[in-house]
């Protein structure tokens, strides 16, 4: 994947960086409106005091040089201020401008016109792969800019075509399979919406009754409880009272009291053996997970209760891309396998090879790792990265 490196096309890179510039003026411009003032939005020190001094907004977290502006302080301060939307969305512009729209051309390597990234085996503790110079797992895929940025990678050679494919929600069926949890696991059987599944349990309600916003809800409890999450973390979330995100999250272990079991016992073993393991052995170990600080030993109960969950999704993909390249290489495939994404892989396609590669590459992903629950990854094609997805 180093070698074959991607393409990209640098002139809509560069009609994309005028675009952002753009929005860039227009949002400085509603900032100074919000605030009366002009300043300079990148100075910590000249946005503190507008934010605390002029505007009076509650202090979160004081430095040696003034206040703290981080993107945790303004996150905190969401519904105080009409301004720290727009900054919010200010920084997250300017930062995919300068790492991706105007950096990305300059990385192209003249002898091959393709970006290479480095993939690191042994850099994020759960085992994921991690990418960098330039990292390309942080293309944010939620706004409309992080997508668009992903028009922008291409297939290198005539008659390609740029496949994806990823699994679906696979770190939920990893929980279902080692938590063994009935509701979990019947909802992965018979193939239903997980996240409305959850909903209708968590509210006592029929699944077809289950609105768009308690869908949502739902969601966010299903990827935070594999996280550790507790009352604060949800209520931060979801933007709801600590006492509700508690109900919610009673309710949910309720409702999967495997779960539940599960947390406490691989906290348990944790704290017994000194680390935590994939289901296929790989170890993390957790020296914090017998600390006397609470806060110190609540973080690693989390890393405790994810890494076996993430890590065991890392190895699953880790054993798909082994076998997927063994295949296309064996059937003499001009395929290329490209990027990984987590749960994604990305791959150049010649036309003709469509049908085949996408057969090959989605059964060696559902079959990588069986589970007591069936493993899905879906494929799109197309002649970009974000048309495939």
């Amino acid at each position: 994947m180093e070698l074959a490196g991607v393409a990209l096309d640098v002139g809509y890179l560069s009609e994309l960086s005028k675009e952002m510039e753009r929005m860039l003026e227009n949002l400085t411009s509603e900032i100074y409106k919000l605030c009366d003032e002009k300043f300079n939005i990148n100075s910590t020190q000249q946005l503190g005091k507008i934010l605390f001094e002029k505007l009076g907004l509650a202090v979160g977290r004081k430095t040696k040089t003034g206040f703290s502006t981080d993107v945790g302080v303004l996150e905190s301060l969401r519904n105080e201020h009409p301004i720290i939307e727009k900054l919010l969305d200010y920084r997250q512009l300017q930062k995919l401008k300068s790492t991706y729209a105007d950096a990305l051309p300059a990385l192209i390597d003249p002898r091959t016109g393709r970006v290479h990234t480095s993939y690191n085996q042994t850099v994020a503790a759960t085992g994921r792969l991690s990418s960098s110079d330039p990292n390309l797992q942080n293309i944010p895929i939620r706004t409309e800019m992080g997508r668009s940025l992903r028009k922008a990678f291409v297939p290198g050679t005539k008659g390609m075509r740029i496949l994806s494919a990823d699994y679906s929600q696979i770190e939920l069926r990893v929980m279902a399979h080692v938590s063994g949890d009935p509701g979990l696991t019947e909802a992965f059987r018979h193939d239903e919406d997980i996240h409305a599944t959850t909903a209708a349990k968590i509210f006592g309600i029929p699944p077809g009754k289950v609105s768009k916003e308690m869908r949502r809800r739902a969601k966010e409890v299903n990827f935070g409880i594999m996280y550790g999450i507790g009352p604060y973390g949800l209520a931060t979330r979801l933007g709801i009272s600590q006492t509700e995100a508690k109900e919610i999250i009673t309710k949910y272990f309720d409702r999967f009291p495997n779960v539940s079991q599960y947390i406490a016992d691989t906290i348990a073993k944790a704290k017994t053996d000194g680390y935590v393991t994939t289901l296929l052995g790989r170890r993390r170990y957790l020296p914090d997970i017998r600390s006397g600080n609470f806060t110190v030993r609540s973080n690693a109960e989390r890393q405790a209760i994810n890494m076996p969950i993430q890590g065991t999704a890392a190895d699953m993909i880790k054993i798909a891309m082994i076998r997927i390249h063994e295949k296309l290489k064996r059937k003499s495939m001009k395929t290329k396998m490209l990027l990984q994404v987590h749960d994604e892989l990305v791959f150049e396609v010649p036309k003709s090879e469509e049908e085949v590669a996408r057969t090959l590459i989605l059964d060696e992903m559902a079959n990588a790792l069986p589970l007591s629950v069936p493993v899905k990854a879906e494929a799109g094609v197309g002649k970009n990265w974000l048309e495939a997805h």
